[in-house]
């Protein structure tokens, strides 16, 4: 069961909180980026306000970032590699998973202009931060359990492949006993990939026979 990173939302969440920020000559830097990859949204609002000494409560950081991303989020792009892999896992009825820390809500906005066929070929969709089973964020394994629960037959866990970016995805996948291709920004150092079984530059590199699945034809 693999479950597969996707589009270009990393960049669109720098470019609102940055906007936010900006209005108290605040900065949001690459390395506090990188904490908070993978978090529930409240975490996030959370860690934010509280990080810059922001004069807002998180749930108000939360409502003016939603109203950023309303504006940014229906732009986004497929990364490269994704709708050829996922097409070819479904030709041959490898089934999949789609497991984000995204609010459901925010998964529309993200998907309803430009990928809603892309996204319909996901068996199954889990939304870290809706999905009531889902007690904890990354890096706790919580979302990639439920996720592989979601399938009828169970998998167990090593029989699992998560595709992440994050270095909180690649510690959820692995807290969950799951094997993790990773596809890291370029800017990350090679220290803080190592733990992912396999990081790749782009899923245009990856090879499914690696990991027991049919080759691309």
């Amino acid at each position: 069961m693999p479950t597969i990173l996707m589009i270009n939302t990393e960049e669109l969440y720098t470019k609102a909180f940055q906007n936010i920020l900006s209005r108290y000559g605040k900065e949001y830097t690459f390395e506090f980026k990188l904490t908070l990859m993978g978090l529930q949204g409240h975490e996030v609002a959370q860690k934010v306000v509280s990080k810059h000494n922001l004069p807002l409560t998180p749930e108000e950081f939360s409502s003016e970032a939603k109203k950023l991303f309303e504006v940014y989020f229906p732009e986004t792009k497929l990364m490269p590699g994704v709708e050829r892999l996922l097409r070819h896992l479904k030709k041959h009825k490898v089934p999949i998973g789609l497991a984000t820390s995204s609010s459901i809500e925010s998964y529309h906005m993200k998907t309803d202009k430009h990928h809603q066929e892309i996204f319909s070929l996901f068996d199954y969709k889990t939304f870290g931060s809706s999905d009531p089973e889902v007690k904890r964020g990354k890096p706790y394994p919580d979302t990639f359990l439920v996720a592989a629960g979601k399938f009828p037959d169970k998998p167990m866990p090593e029989k699992c492949l998560v595709f992440e970016d994050a270095v909180n995805g690649v510690k959820s996948a692995l807290a969950a006993g799951m094997q993790v291709v990773m596809v890291p920004d370029p800017r990350l150092s090679a220290e803080m990939t190592k733990e992912a079984t396999l990081v790749l530059r782009s899923l245009e590199e990856f090879k499914p026979e690696l990991f027991g699945l049919p080759a691309f034809d």
